[in-house]
Order: C-alpha cells, then structure tokens, then sequence
C-alpha cells in the first residue's frame, strides 16, 4: 500500500483537502486578528449576536418551514398521506438559500438603511429592492421550470415502462 493511500485512508481525504482546509483556518485566523484589531467588543457583540439570532430564532423558522414544506410537497393524489409522487424539497430549498444569502449580504441595501451609499460611491442606493425581487423570482421560476421539465421526463419514462411491460 502507498504512502498516499494510507494518508487517505486514515484521514478520509487527500493531502491536498487537508493543505486547503488548513490553508482556509489560516486565512480566516488572519481576518479575525485584522477584524479585532479595529473594534474588539463590537466585532465580539455582532457574533455573539448573530449566534444568537441564528439559533434561536432563524433555525427554528426555516426548520419548521422545511418542514412544512416536505409535508406540503410529499402528499398522495387524494391530499393526505405519502403514496403519491415524492418531489424534492430541494426545488423551493436551494431557491430559498440563495435569496436569502443575496438578502443578508444586501440587506442594508435592500431596505434601503444606508444614506451614505449614495455620497461614497456617487451611485443611486435606489433599486436594490426591486433587483433583489426579480433574482427571488427568476431563481423561483427556473426551479419550477427544472422541476416541470423533469417531472415530465419522469412520467414518460414510467409510461413507457408500462407500455414495455403490457
């Protein structure tokens, strides 16, 4: 057995995932050391403070709206029980992440709390809103275009499984 294979084998992983992990811990270390060198208790306040909103408020929310949503999605043809097809949640979930990533890097912009956008960078803080709405919408709608195509290929191929065997 190589060198390689047992590194891989006791560690789960190539040496070069380990090279970038370790290369990503010291990279986050250096922002954090920069980070704290400017305002220590603010910085220390806004992660304790974003822990605890995640916590206790955010996981709860989209825990109990995944939920939801798997029940809504996995209901039989007469509206209660799982016989019917399964679709995947991931169709909602993956728009829904992305929009609201868009939305906590944006959000300043987005509901428009930021009067010194317009004097440092001489560009309108109007609009983010909208932009922001449409990018919800066009990833909504090309996750039901993806889901629609694929369900259609879904039932053709069933049907033609069913045809083969008649």
């Amino acid at each position: 057995m190589s060198a390689g294979n047992a590194f891989r084998r006791r560690y789960g992983a190539s040496p070069l995932h380990l090279l970038l992990v370790l290369a990503s811990f010291a990279l986050a270390a250096y922002a954090g050391l920069r980070l704290f060198a400017g305002n220590t208790l603010g910085v220390a306040v806004w992660f304790v403070g974003a822990a605890l909103l995640h916590d206790l408020v955010l996981l709860p929310l989209y825990s109990v709206t995944d939920r939801a949503a798997q029940v809504l999605f996995t209901r039989g043809p007469g509206g209660t029980g799982r016989s019917g097809p399964r679709v995947s949640v991931n169709y909602v979930r993956v728009p829904a992440f992305v929009s609201g990533v868009l939305l906590l890097v944006w959000w300043p912009l987005v509901l428009g709390r930021v009067e010194h956008y317009t004097a440092a960078t001489a560009l309108p803080a109007d609009g983010f809103l909208g932009r922001w709405l449409l990018i919800t919408a066009a990833l909504f709608a090309a996750s039901a275009a993806v889901l629609v195509v694929r369900t259609r290929r879904l039932h053709r191929a069933h049907r033609r499984a069913r045809s083969a065997t008649k």
